[in-house]
């Protein structure tokens, strides 16, 4: 089934406004209920829901596109609705940074049909990433016909099985080798993270650097075939570190090793299987050797069993 077919002209509003993302919920539901009078009878279970949901956690999916959603009990329809503001407001992507929000596409379903919320944003996703031209065109021209149109020719189907490209996300954004340690270890704290995927020029998916390799940087070297270390009275850790932080690349101390990859078909059964028997906390998903985005335990959590 084609993303196209669950718009109608009445849920494509084209002049939304609001100072933060529940001032645009709101006004987007009440220009929806004026176009599509069948809402309004849903209209405030609707908003409760969304705007739960939007506390819990920023929908924001970057590219200037949020996902705002929910699932309601007994909710016999899957509800889809555009928003283009008339004017972007600065949000917060998942790298701490500010972007414009230009769009804001609500999607609402059945307790039960939460499979089906994940992969229309999933589709959503796969348009901002893979045909952004699409998506600028769509948000320049702001016309109801013409989005349904256009999505319609870009032919993106929703379908039933949820893959590894259903899940994974591109925050954050790859190494690259020449990158120092002070590099990494700011962008760990900065991005919140614990791992960053590495690459090559080429986008060739190498490896990853974590935590772990820079604390092991700064341990002297023997302590590494020591089993006590209580014994020792002098010398301090990461004095190494700190001389040579702004210097050494990661291009000989990032893993190569034990780090999990899939293809982009790959099931979410297999996806989950691999985090429950390989002890990992990141799987990286490549194409032909080509680094594509990363999955971790975490949105497995936020994406089925939270969504």
């Amino acid at each position: 089934m084609k993303l196209s077919s669950y718009l109608s002209e009445k849920v494509i509003i084209p002049n939304i406004v609001g100072n933060n993302m529940n001032e645009l919920i709101v006004d987007l539901l009440d220009k929806a209920v004026k176009n599509k009078q069948s809402l309004k009878v849903e209209k405030e279970v609707i908003r409760k829901a969304i705007l739960k949901r939007e506390e819990e956690a920023s929908t924001y999916l970057g590219y200037g596109v949020a996902i705002p959603h929910a699932r309601l009990e007994n909710f016999d329809d899957i509800l889809v609705i555009i928003g283009f503001l008339e004017k972007p407001i600065k949000v917060k992507n998942l790298a701490n940074k500010e972007e414009e929000l230009k769009v804001v596409i609500l999607v609402v379903a059945d307790v039960l049909k939460g499979k089906k919320i994940l992969k229309i944003m999933s589709g959503i996703s796969k348009l901002a990433l893979k045909n952004r031209a699409i998506l600028d065109q769509i948000i320049e021209e702001k016309s109801p016909s013409q989005t349904i149109k256009i999505l319609d020719k870009a032919n993106i189907e929703i379908d039933h099985n949820i893959t590894a490209e259903d899940l994974f996300t591109n925050h954050p954004k790859p190494a690259v080798l020449k990158n120092t340690l002070e590099d990494i270890a700011k962008r760990i704290i900065m991005e919140k993270v614990s791992g960053i995927p590495v690459v090559d020029e080429s986008n060739r998916f190498l490896g990853e650097i974590t935590e772990r390799e820079l604390i092991a940087f700064g341990m002297p070297k023997y302590t590494t075939i020591l089993t006590d270390l209580n014994f020792m009275t002098i010398g301090e850790p990461f004095e190494n570190y700190i001389v040579n932080e702004k210097t050494t690349t990661i291009e000989d101390l990032y893993r190569k090793d034990g780090v999990i990859t899939v293809d982009k078909e790959a099931s979410l059964m297999e996806v989950c299987y691999l985090f429950m028997n390989r002890g990992v906390t990141r799987i990286y998903v490549v194409e032909n050797g080509k680094y594509l985005g990363i999955i971790l335990r975490s949105d497995i959590i936020r994406k089925i069993l939270h969504i």
